[in-house]
C-alpha cells in the first residue's frame, strides 16, 4: 500500500510512530496527483511547493515534540469556496476572476492550527449551485458525473489525491458526491461548523463538513472544526463531544428507522438492495429495526427550493445586475428565476420548514436514527440530463440526486453518507445516517460499526479507485 492510500487515522498513527513522515505522505499524494489529475479534474490548483514546504515544517515539529495532533501533516483538498489568506477563491466562476482572500475562513484557521497541509482547491459546481461539477470526473468511471457541488473534493479523496477534504452542502452537496465516489461524507448539525469566510448559496441551508475515507477519519476532522464563531450568526455554542468512535460494535438497544416510503420509492433497485444489505448487518450488531413513516414528504422538494432559490439570489444580487454574462447558463437561469419568486412563497416554505422540524423530531423521539439510501442511482453518464424509473416517470438528474439529501437541510438534522457497495457496473452505492441535533457522535459510531462488517477491501475507496481506474484503461 502507497502511502497516498492510507486513511487519515492510518496515516497519523503512522507519522505519529515515526513510521512515515509528513514529507513522504505529501510526495506520495502530490505524485499521485501527477498519475491521475490529468483525467479526474478534481482541483483548481495544486501549490506542489507550499505542500513540499508545510510538510516539512510538519516534519520538523513533530521531531522537536510540538505534535499538534491527528491531522498534524496531513494533506488535504479544500473546496473552492472556502477562503485561505491570499488565495483565490473563485467558486467555479468567472464572476469571481481575479478575488483572493483577505484572510483565512474559520474552517481553514483551524486546520491549519491542527496542523493540516493544505494540497490545494477543489472544483466545485459554479457557486456550489448544481449537483454534478461539470469540470470533474468521476473517480471510479471518468466517463460519469463526479456529482456536486463538492466533486472536486469526493473525487480528491477517493482518488488519493487528497487523505481529507472539506466540503460545502445546501441540498446535498457532500452526501451526493461522496456516495458517487464511494467515500464517506458527514453534513454536521446546522451552525456545528462556522461558516465564516464560505462562499454562500442559501445561508438558511449551507453547511460545512469533512469528506473522508472512513467515518473514524471524519470524526477526526469534525474535531478539529467544531465549535462556536461569533461571526457567523448561526454558529452554536455547543458543548465539546467525543466524535471519535471506539473499537466497540456492538449496537444493541439501538433503534434504527427504515423509512417505509419516499427514501426507496423511485430508487435504483440495486441502490435498494446493497442499503437494505448494510441495515440488516447492522441489526445483526444487535439495533432494532423499526418500520417508519417520513413526515411531509409532498413537501420536501417544494420547501428545499422555496429557500434556496430567492436566498441565492439575494446573495447575487449585485453581480446579477452588472455582470450576468459571466454565469454559466444554468446558474444564471436559476439565479433569475429567484428575482420571479413571490415573497409569500418564501414565507410558505419558511412555514414549512418549521413544521417538518417539528415533525423529524417527534419521528427521532420514536427511533435513534434513519438509515436510508444517500442517493436513488449511481453515478449517470456525464451530459445525462434525465432518468426514467420503472413506472415510466421521467425525472431530472439533479432533481433525483438532491430529493434523498433535501430533508437533513431543510431540517438542519446531522447526516453521514457511507459506501455500502458497488452495483454491477462496479460504481459505488452510498447510505445515509439521519440524527437527532447534534448527533454526529451516534452517527459515526453507528457508521464505522457498519464499516467493520464489509470486506476488508472496500475500506480503503483510495485503491478501489485506483484499481477501477486503471481496469478500464483510463489511466
Amino acid at each position: 500500500m502507497q502511502p497516498y492510500e492510507l486513511t487519515l487515522a492510518a496515516a497519523a498513527d503512522a507519522i505519529g510512530a515515526r513510521r512515515l513522515s509528513p514529507v513522504e505522505l505529501a510526495d506520495s499524494v502530490l505524485e499521485r496527483i501527477e498519475q491521475v489529475e490529468p483525467r479526474l479534474r478534481a482541483y483548481v490548483t495544486v501549490d506542489a511547493e507550499h505542500t513540499r514546504r508545510a510538510a516539512r515544517r510538519a516534519e520538523d515539529d513533530i521531531a522537536a515534540g510540538r505534535h499538534r495532533g491527528p491531522l498534524h501533516g496531513i494533506p488535504m483538498g479544500l473546496k473552492d469556496l472556502i477562503d485561505v489568506a491570499g488565495t483565490a477563491t473563485s467558486a467555479g466562476s468567472r464572476v469571481r476572476s481575479g478575488h483572493r482572500a483577505p484572510s483565512d475562513s474559520t474552517v481553514a484557521a483551524r486546520l491549519s492550527a491542527a496542523g493540516a497541509v493544505l494540497v490545494g482547491k477543489t472544483h466545485t459546481h459554479e457557486f456550489a449551485y448544481g449537483l454534478t461539477t461539470p469540470q470533474t470526473h468521476n473517480a471510479w468511471d471518468p466517463g460519469r458525473v463526479a456529482g456536486g457541488s463538492s466533486g472536486g473534493s469526493a473525487v480528491a479523496v477517493a482518488a488519493g489525491t487528497a487523505t481529507f477534504a472539506l466540503g460545502t452542502d445546501t441540498g446535498g452537496s457532500i452526501r451526493v458526491p461522496a456516495a458517487l465516489n464511494g467515500v464517506v461524507g458527514l453534513k454536521p448539525t446546522y451552525g456545528l461548523v462556522p461558516r465564516h469566510g464560505v462562499t454562500s448559496l442559501s445561508w438558511s441551508l449551507d453547511h460545512v463538513g469533512p469528506i473522508t475515507r472512513t467515518a473514524e477519519d471524519a470524526a477526526l476532522v469534525l474535531a478539529a472544526l467544531a465549535g462556536h464563531d461569533p461571526r457567523d450568526p448561526a454558529s452554536l455554542a455547543a458543548p465539546p463531544a467525543r466524535y471519535r468512535p471506539g473499537p466497540d460494535t456492538d449496537l444493541t438497544g439501538l433503534r434504527i428507522g427504515v423509512p417505509r416510503t419516499y427514501y426507496f420509492d423511485h430508487v435504483d433497485p440495486e441502490v435498494a438492495a446493497a442499503v437494505r444489505s448494510a441495515i440488516d448487518r447492522l441489526q445483526a450488531l444487535g439495533a432494532r429495526l423499526v418500520d417508519v413513516e417520513i413526515p411531509m414528504t409532498r413537501y420536501i422538494q417544494a420547501t428545499q427550493w422555496g429557500l434556496m432559490v430567492p436566498e441565492a439570489t439575494a446573495y447575487h444580487a449585485g453581480s446579477l445586475r452588472t455582470v450576468p454574462e459571466l454565469y454559466q447558463a444554468d446558474v444564471r437561469i436559476l439565479l433569475e428565476a429567484g428575482e420571479l419568486m413571490p415573497a409569500g412563497d418564501y414565507l410558505r416554505a419558511q412555514r414549512s420548514r418549521t413544521l417538518m422540524r417539528q415533525e423529524w423530531a417527534q419521528l427521532l423521539r420514536e427511533v435513534d436514527l434513519i438509515a436510508a439510501p444517500s442517493v436513488p442511482m449511481t453515478a449517470v453518464t456525464a451530459g445525462q440530463e434525465t432518468v426514467t424509473w420503472a413506472d415510466g416517470t421521467v425525472e431530472g438528474v439533479s432533481d433525483a440526486y438532491v430529493r434523498l439529501s433535501a430533508p437533513a437541510n431543510i431540517t438542519g438534522l446531522p447526516s453521514l453518507s457511507l459506501p455500502v457497495g458497488h452495483d454491477t457496473a462496479g460504481l459505488p452505492i452510498g447510505m445515509q445516517l439521519l440524527g437527532p441535533p447534534l448527533g454526529e457522535s451516534l452517527l459515526l459510531r453507528v457508521g464505522h460499526a457498519c464499516e467493520q462488517t464489509r470486506p476488508a477491501r472496500d475500506l480503503t475507496p483510495a485503491a478501489g479507485a485506483g484499481t477501477a481506474l486503471e481496469a478500464t484503461g483510463s489511466l
